[in-house]
């Protein structure tokens, strides 16, 4: 199986809210389809009863010189499955395979360059979400603290409004909403901005309007059109965004980073040996 493929689905997904209504419904069929079939023009036009010149545009649309180059694309996507996988083990496998596809396909890696050098700037650092987004908050926290970043994660609502008004030219501050309408998230990005901070969203809601008071927009896939979605973990394309950003920010200054997170292990790994600690050294 190819575990890299660039997926159309979320070019798709990202352009759905410029499409004509006849566009939205060739969108519709592209993004729910799961089946190989025939996806000539011809057929596609007759099945979906537009035209082939409909077709064409919508391709154009989502970035494409042409329907042509737009189907070369999408038919890469369909990955090769091994039979004797049980029904809701290929279908969870499936979707993460998906998520990892449109994750290829979302990333910008001048984008992370760019956020990787903010934080190693920043004097501090602030990042927040509700819910399964603030657990992933709580995560980039910890991981990120174990290698220098002055960083800090809030996870209540009054807290993180309040957090706003100490925000300024020397901070940066992560914003994580996956639908990009978590109005506390959303008041703690604007007034920051407003403060003169760099702000950044992490979301799965791709509008230009958000640019008006985040620095980056950093996407990641969205569950919402993916078959039996609300089986996989909310946190796992953030995580893995993380990830990557992570390993970028790893890479500047890669010696004094490594000796960070050698001295945090040795100060853990301290705790551990007193005695009575009994605690999993996997937990940290």
């Amino acid at each position: 199986m190819e575990y890299l493929i660039r997926s159309v689905v979320p070019v798709i997904q990202r352009n759905y809210e410029k499409f004509t209504a006849v566009e939205k419904n060739i969108a519709d069929f592209f993004i729910h389809n799961k089946e190989k079939a025939d996806f000539s023009s011809k057929a596609v036009a007759d099945r979906l009863y537009v035209s082939e010149a409909s077709l064409s545009r919508f391709a154009q649309k989502c970035g494409y010189r042409g329907y042509r180059e737009f189907m070369y694309q999408y038919e890469m996507t369909f990955a090769e499955q091994k039979d004797s996988m049980t029904g809701n083990t290929r279908m969870v496998l499936n979707v993460y395979q998906e998520l990892l596809n449109k994750s290829y396909q979302l990333v910008d890696e001048d984008q992370i360059s760019r956020i990787a050098h903010y934080l190693g700037t920043a004097e501090r650092v602030l990042v927040c979400g509700l819910g399964s987004s603030g657990h992933a908050a709580a995560e980039m926290e910890m991981r990120f603290m174990r290698i220098g970043v002055p960083i800090d994660s809030v996870r209540d609502s009054d807290l993180i409004r309040m957090r706003a008004v100490f925000q300024g030219k020397q901070s940066l501050v992560f914003g994580i909403s996956i639908s990009g309408e978590t109005e506390d998230v959303l008041y703690l990005l604007r007034e920051s901005h407003k403060r003169g901070a760099k702000t950044i969203l992490v979301t799965a809601r791709y509008e230009e309007s958000l640019y008006e008071f985040c620095t980056e927009v950093l996407q990641i896939p969205s569950l919402r059109h993916l078959n039996q979605g609300h089986v996989i973990s909310p946190q796992f394309p953030i995580l893995l965004l993380l990830d990557i950003l992570y390993s970028s920010y790893g890479e500047l200054d890669k010696r004094t980073k490594d000796s960070l997170h050698h001295n945090t292990l040795q100060a853990l790994a301290d705790g551990w040996a007193k005695p009575g600690k009994k605690e999993d050294s996997y937990d940290h």
